[in-house]
């Protein structure tokens, strides 16, 4: 079986002097020394240490709570309930990042009011001198439940009646209009294109499975951490390892009820988020003990904590239906995806409607989705949240068309991918995207054309889509007197965007990615800009750099022209350098210019505000050779290839690292990664010993190929890379799966179990055809 590994290639279009080339990163020195400070870095005069006390129990009525023995323990500053927040009335709504909710929901996820609706929910709080003796006195804090039954799938919560249901208010939103009766399904949508009867009807073959995903946490090392202080002047400071630190605003303030002038979020560098560190969890807690104490207060989760009590991806049921003509086109696709929400709604579950069949130019669609609460942590994000389980079903199934039909598995998918003026079943119309390229980048790559050795191994290939997101941003540039600029933006780096960003600037500017200084600064000293997420960072905020740079350009040839008494309209700016059109004695170069700026009219700072429209959909594939122990079930990948469009690579390594680490993450969630539950609620595997990651031991190296299609709704073509490497990996580990040992996976995580669950099954149902058969002869 061959291990070889194929150098990063990147397929190149456009050329730049900054964009495309691999400058160190900016933040490295502090990272590496270890002077960069964290959120659980931060030291304030008189801290004091917070911790939660969490409900053992998935699903009951609180009845009451004792505080008074934790109150008179020596060395507690303050205690806190869900009482201390501000009162929720019966139809206060808002929107915090999930539509108009209930503020109730909102406020009791942070503290539970009356109901716990998870293991981990958090009921009450402790600040005191040290994290000992606020662990001491949450164990003081008498808790009196009534318990309920839990529900812990998205099916059961479908069906779900009686006291099972969480919310006594929650009605069923289809078709812009709540349905009538008490549910855990807080919502329904359908999506339709096209005859699906009639596609139905004219398909050769059609293949019809159903799916199961388990829940899975994002994996990040780093563990939510918090440091709150409500000052005497009635603002509320709050330092955090955060991937919005203006969602956190708006979330405080809503949950506080305090205006929202009145929240300053200071992001520190955060070790890790995925999507996962957007939420409100312990930070409500966190001030409200502050402003009791009158003290600051830090509050860092345990790893247990961070498990039962933050949100991690949803579990989910998806039905998938797929029609074919001999000759390989799909011409149906239907889709049921039932996701679980966590104990509040508000699942992926709408992006996974837009991104199930997106892949694929189909004439007859109709997607159905549902959002259904369970008795789990709230979910959240993780890198193209909802896309992944939506792949796994279709991917697989459309592998086995292509088994059935004996067409190469690319070549299907060629013949069948999206692309400029296909139409998506929710309703937008492709621009240029990449899903071809990328499908012609894997069957031409070495690792597609190598033949397989060995017995039980195998070969898989899927591919993935991800819409990306675009939204609000900020930035302002500054320009130094030695030539160099200051790069200031709101969003924390999780993935290299100090750097992305800094090269955007200066390519406009035409000076070193190194002359450029960015820096991430609080919710007060910049324009609103959205979090990091939704692979929108370089792109969006991008632009916004790319604007600001674009103002200093104009008012440094601006400031040329008022020195050498000509018209700025005669000035370029090129190689770093300001040159006269029509008068080739007139040169200055950019460092020359800066340090005249204060004698000759005062410095030049440049702004840049932006909302772009143009966002760019992506593609990646995967090619995986696995190895799978006929006798334990356990399955080893040996040899892995990601490709991905990223429309115009910026900083290729850092490409590169995003494809990686998404796939590496694929493979988790694909082969090991689960959250295991008892019937009463309960997680049992709340460590990173129990809970399995991936390890360096676990994988080869990972090929990667960067194709480049530009973006045509961005300055420099650039595509969102974050996500979509996570979305193809546990379709083609299953498809890879079924090539070594014939056993077609229906559920995820693929572990051990779950494989030889599968092959006994399979055997059971050969042994019951045979015997059906013998006895009709």
């Amino acid at each position: 079986m061959t291990t070889a590994y194929e150098p990063n290639k990147v397929m190149a279009t456009g050329k730049y002097d900054v964009i495309g080339t691999r400058p160190i990163r900016h933040d490295g020195a502090d990272k590496v020394t270890g002077r960069a400070k964290y959120g659980a870095d931060i030291q304030l005069n008189g801290l004091l240490q917070g911790k939660i006390l969490r409900s053992p129990h998935a699903h009951a009525i609180i009845k009451s709570i004792d505080t008074s023995k934790a109150e008179k323990l020596p060395g507690v500053f303050a205690v806190v309930t869900g009482k201390d927040l501000p009162k929720s009335k019966a139809g206060d709504t808002a929107d915090f990042g999930l539509g108009p909710q209930p503020m109730k929901y909102l406020r009791d996820n942070a503290i539970a009011s009356d109901k716990v609706l998870y293991e981990g929910h958090a009921v009450a709080a402790v600040a005191a001198i040290n994290a000992h003796v606020a662990e001491e006195a949450i164990a003081l804090i008498d808790v009196k439940y009534e318990v309920l039954p839990p529900v812990l799938t998205a099916p059961e919560g479908i069906k779900s009646t009686g006291n099972a249901i969480l919310h006594s208010d929650l009605r069923t939103m289809e078709g812009g209009a709540p349905k009538s009766g008490k549910t855990n399904v807080a919502s329904r949508f359908q999506h339709k294109m096209g005859d699906i009867k009639k596609g139905f009807k004219e398909a050769d073959v059609v293949i019809e499975r159903e799916f199961n995903t388990a829940t899975v946490h994002q994996g990040y090392i780093e563990p939510q951490n918090v440091t709150a202080v409500w000052n005497n002047d009635g603002r509320l400071h709050i330092w955090i390892s955060t991937q919005g630190p203006f969602e956190y605003r708006k979330a405080l303030s809503l949950a506080l009820g305090l205006p929202i002038s009145d929240v300053k979020v200071t992001p520190m560098e955060i070790g890790g988020g995925f999507g996962g560190k957007f939420p409100l969890y312990h930070e409500a807690a966190a001030a409200l003990l502050s402003k009791k104490a009158n003290r600051p207060v830090k509050i860092v989760m345990s790893r247990r904590e961070v498990f039962e009590g933050t949100g991690p991806t949803p579990g989910s049921y998806i039905k998938v239906k797929l029609g074919a003509k001999k000759n390989g086109k799909i011409i149906a696709a239907q889709g049921y995806l039932a996701y679980e929400a966590g104990a509040y709604p508000g699942s992926p579950v709408d992006a996974a409607g837009m991104c199930i069949f997106t892949a694929y130019d189909i004439p007859n669609v109709v997607i159905d989705g549902a959002d259904v609460v369970v008795n789990k942590p709230k979910t959240a994000a993780y890198r193209a949240p909802g896309a992944t389980n939506a792949a796994f079903a279709t991917e697989t199934v459309l592998d086995e068309i292509a088994d059935k039909l004996k067409i190469d598995p690319i070549d299907i998918r060629l013949m069948n991918a999206a692309k400029e003026g296909t139409r998506r079943a929710d309703g937008p119309v492709f621009p240029k995207v990449g899903c071809i390229e990328v499908l012609e980048a894997m069957k031409n790559h070495p690792h597609y054309k190598t033949p397989l050795k060995g017995k039980n191994v195998g070969r898989g290939i899927a591919v993935g889509f991800w819409f990306n997101a675009g939204l609000q941003s900020s930035a302002t540039v500054s320009v130094n007197a030695d030539g160099t600029i200051n790069l200031v933006e709101g969003n924390p780096d999780i993935g290299g965007s100090r750097a992305s960003l800094a090269m955007q600037a200066a390519e406009v500017l035409t000076i070193r990615a190194e002359d450029v200084h960015p820096s991430i600064t609080d919710t007060d000293n910049i324009g609103f800009t959205f979090g990091t997420g939704g692979s929108r960072t370089t792109f969006a905020t991008g632009w916004a750099v790319y604007e600001a740079a674009n103002d200093v350009k104009r008012q440094l040839i601006e400031r040329a022209a008022k020195i050498w008494g000509v018209k700025a309209k005669d000035i370029e700016l090129s190689k770093g350098y300001f040159k006269s059109k029509t008068d080739s004695e007139l040169k200055m170069s950019f460092k020359d210019l800066s340090g005249q700026l204060n004698e000759t009219g005062g410095p030049v700072l440049g702004r840049g505000t932006v909302n772009p429209p143009g966002v760019g959909g992506a593609f990646a594939g995967n090619i995986v050779d696995v190895e799978v122990d006929p006798e334990t079930g356990k399955t080893q990948v040996k040899r892995f290839t990601v490709v991905q469009d990223a429309g115009k690579a910026v900083h290729p390594s850092y490409v590169e690292g995003q494809m990686q680490g998404g796939s590496v993450q694929g493979v988790g969630w694909g082969l090991t990664e689960e959250y295991f539950y008892n019937q009463k609620g309960q997680m049992a595997n709340s460590s990173l010993l129990d809970y399995r990651l991936m390890t360096s031991y676990d994988l080869p190296m990972i090929d990667t190929v960067i194709v480049e299609v530009p973006n045509p709704g961005h300055p420099y073509g650039v595509r969102g890379v974050g996500e979509v490497n996570i979305v193809p990996p546990p379709a083609a580990l299953a498809n890879a799966i079924y090539d070594a040992v014939g056993v077609r996976m229906d559920r995820l995580p693929m572990n051990p179990a779950a494989v030889m669950e599968a092959t006994w099954e399979q055997k059971r149902g050969k042994s019951g055809a045979k015997a059906k058969a013998t006895k009709k002869k």
